[in-house]
């Protein structure tokens, strides 16, 4: 090899120390990621119904933005997610009457950001589709889409949080864990 070939040392912006260990930075944010992730599969999973099917459980793979859906096959598919993550962190009783509620009020005031996600993509397609591109356009199209988001986000979080004071630390690390064999060790 060539002798200008060195060990990297950690810059300024490394996520480790010169020592190897993780920076406060980094330990924070992956500690927020994972809790976050712990917290939001319940209620995840009442978006992921949105999906009619796929991933571990089965169905359909139509995806989030897939065929239309209609309220009792949402009400079935969340009834279906959520006894396997009953199963998966060994819910009480107590808990499970609790979550249900949750979930189950989420997915049903996210299920309209489906249909106007829908109808975004579609009046894309057509302003790009035009003799010449309205730029104005598509901006006023974007922040429209950003604004929705954020309300989609917003109620997102409020239903993590919830579900998160229902779980017990130790369920919550039990989901963590799951997650990460689940999609993976993504650092």
């Amino acid at each position: 090899m060539s002798d200008t070939m060195q060990n990297p040392q950690p810059s300024a912006h490394s996520a480790y120390s010169a020592s190897g260990e993780e920076t406060p930075r980094r330990r924070f944010l992956r500690r927020a990621a994972i809790a976050t992730i712990i917290a939001g599969i319940a209620t995840g999973l009442g978006v992921k119904a949105l999906a009619q099917g796929g991933g571990p459980w089965g169905g359909q793979r139509a995806g989030f933005m897939g065929a239309p859906l209609d309220p009792t096959t949402l009400d079935e598919h969340l009834d279906r997610m959520l006894k396997h993550l009953y199963l998966e962190i060994d819910a009480t009783d107590a808990q499970r009457l609790q979550l249900a509620p949750i979930v189950k009020s989420a997915a049903r005031d996210l299920l309209p950001v489906r249909a106007k996600i829908h109808e975004a993509r579609r009046q894309a397609v057509e302003l790009l589709s035009q003799q010449s591109v309205d730029r104005n356009a598509l901006e006023a199209l974007r922040a429209d889409q950003l604004q929705l988001l954020e309300q989609a986000s917003k109620r997102f979080t409020q239903a993590l949080a919830d579900v998160a004071d229902i779980l017990t630390p130790e369920q919550r690390k039990e989901l963590a864990e799951r997650i990460g064999r689940w999609h993976g060790r993504r650092g």
